[in-house]
């Protein structure tokens, strides 16, 4: 074992020597990072296909779907990776593997909207396990081991994404949405025989360490209600102000237990580590930037103007394949984005490369908020968004890794990946807002949709999010700067 001290200044454990099965660990970290991803992201373009089928009659039934998806994720994403370090990879990943293949099978079985609910919170926390590979490529790697972990992550992520959107357009096209949960959950149980086969079963890297069960289901109760404003305030009026209150009060007595738990959700000294909380912050923004993209391209898309009055009229018309098929620019430039980062990181230059990414990301959304009614106007700000999305979950669980010695590297996993989640449920939480602010019917059926120039509105929206990066890092580097008297990585 080595010591070395990494560009915030703390120091960190790493095993040397590659170890064995190097090939083998990259392919299973990377199939697991593409097919989670892919399950989650098959949802977005197949939103309006379910409201459609299920008669949901807003579009905020139909967008908390997404929000309790990124929840149950959100769940996962402390859970999985703790219990990688306590219990070993191989159990963490086969635990997340089932829980994705139960999520399908539920709604299969039931084909009817609560169980959807049921089968999508299930999903979500299986889908944690697109995390996971940063804990055992770390662990099995040695010195490369983040750099090629990191890769991974956001190189599957991207391709993820695409293949999740058309091919879940592509099966709803020839099948029903019943036959397509069918399939998923047999894609779910050869990932959990895959986990259970390719993943060596290797000893806890930390020992004595408990799991924070009772706090992460508090959070996610806490953050759940907040949401639950935010989606439905405009349909509820005055009588939203309840799960408001509630999940306020509940937030600060959840940070205030935290503080004095034995076995607290966040590690405290992790998140006390120069830029650690602020990178947090930033995964979480560029996350809900990342949702808020793909339910606004979603939504629009799949519109059909002809079905409106024409004093209502918009949209592009696609199915839900035609959709996913405006998303691979936006895979493309997520791939060159991560490859990018992991010099000017080590080296010390995060605040820059974040900044980076949430200027890119912005003037991909200003661009989308001033042009949306062409099919080349998304090939172009998919493009721009990806790339800066990309450049962001980079640094960010980079940052977050080099902050931890490699026995706590599913903890650091899960702290950034609580925030990822909770930034997705986030920016689902505010274009649902953003979409029910005005809706217009769809003549002859009892359907609404939103009006036009919300869509704008919601552009704008998450330009000002990816902005907020900016102001978190360099808030976050001048405090930093007047407590060390350095200036941070």
């Amino acid at each position: 074992m080595t010591q070395t001290e990494h560009p915030g200044g703390a120091a960190r454990t790493t095993t040397t020597g590659a170890g064995r099965g190097r090939g083998r660990l990259v392919g299973i970290g990377s199939l697991l990072v593409v097919l989670t991803n892919a399950i989650i992201f098959i949802l977005p373009p197949l939103l309006p296909v379910i409201q459609a089928q299920y008669g949901l009659a807003t579009v905020a039934e139909t967008t908390w779907l997404y929000t309790v998806l990124t929840l149950g994720g959100g769940a996962g994403f402390i859970l999985l990776p703790r219990l990688a370090d306590l219990r070993g990879d191989r159990n963490a990943n086969v635990a997340a593997a089932a829980s994705l293949t139960i999520g399908a099978l539920v709604p299969a079985l039931g084909d009817s909207y609560p169980t959807l609910l049921v089968g999508c919170a299930l999903m979500g926390f299986g889908g944690a396990a697109q995390v996971l590979p940063l804990g055992f490529l770390r662990r099995g790697l040695g010195e490369s081991g983040i750099t090629v972990a990191v890769a991974v992550l956001v190189i599957g992520t991207g391709v993820g994404i695409v293949a999740g959107m058309i091919g879940g357009g592509l099966i709803v096209q020839s099948l029903s949405l019943q036959s397509f949960f069918v399939i998923l959950t047999a894609i779910g149980v050869l990932t959990t025989v895959a986990s259970y086969l390719l993943i060596p079963h290797t000893p806890p890297a930390e020992r004595g360490g408990r799991i924070g069960v009772v706090g992460t289901v508090w959070m996610i109760a806490w953050v759940a209600a907040i949401l639950l404003t935010l989606t439905q305030g405009l349909v509820w009026g005055n009588a939203a102000l309840i799960p408001l209150l509630i999940g306020v009060v509940g937030g600060i007595a959840w940070i205030r237990v935290e503080r004095r738990s034995s076995s607290a959700v966040f590690d405290v000294a992790l998140m006390k580590a120069p830029l650690v909380t602020a990178s947090c912050i930033c995964i979480a923004l560029f996350a809900a930037v990342n949702s808020a993209f793909l339910l606004l391209v979603s939504t629009y898309a799949q519109i059909i103007p002809e079905a409106l009055r024409p004093v209502d009229a918009y949209g592009l018309g696609l199915s839900a394949l035609e959709t996913g098929w405006l998303m691979l620019p936006f895979a493309v430039t997520f791939v060159v984005g991560g490859a990018v980062v992991d010099r000017p990181v080590n080296n010390g230059r995060v605040v820059p490369v974040f900044v980076t990414g949430a200027i890119i990301s912005a003037a991909g959304l200003t661009w989308l908020a001033l042009a949306h009614d062409q099919k080349w106007h998304y090939l172009v700000g998919a493009a721009v968004i990806g790339l800066g999305c990309s450049i962001g979950y980079a640094a960010g669980f980079t940052l977050v890794q080099l902050a931890v010695p490699e026995e706590k590297a599913g903890m650091a996993t899960g702290v950034a990946g609580t925030f990822l989640a909770v930034g997705f449920a986030f920016g689902t939480a505010l274009v649902s807002a953003d979409l029910s602010a005005s809706l217009v019917p769809v003549p002859g059926t009892s359907l609404e949709v939103a009006a036009q120039g919300l869509y704008g509105v919601g552009y704008w929206l998450s330009g000002a999010l990816a902005l907020t990066v900016v102001l978190t890092v360099l808030v976050s580097s001048a405090r930093t700067r007047r407590r060390t008297g350095r200036v941070p990585a």
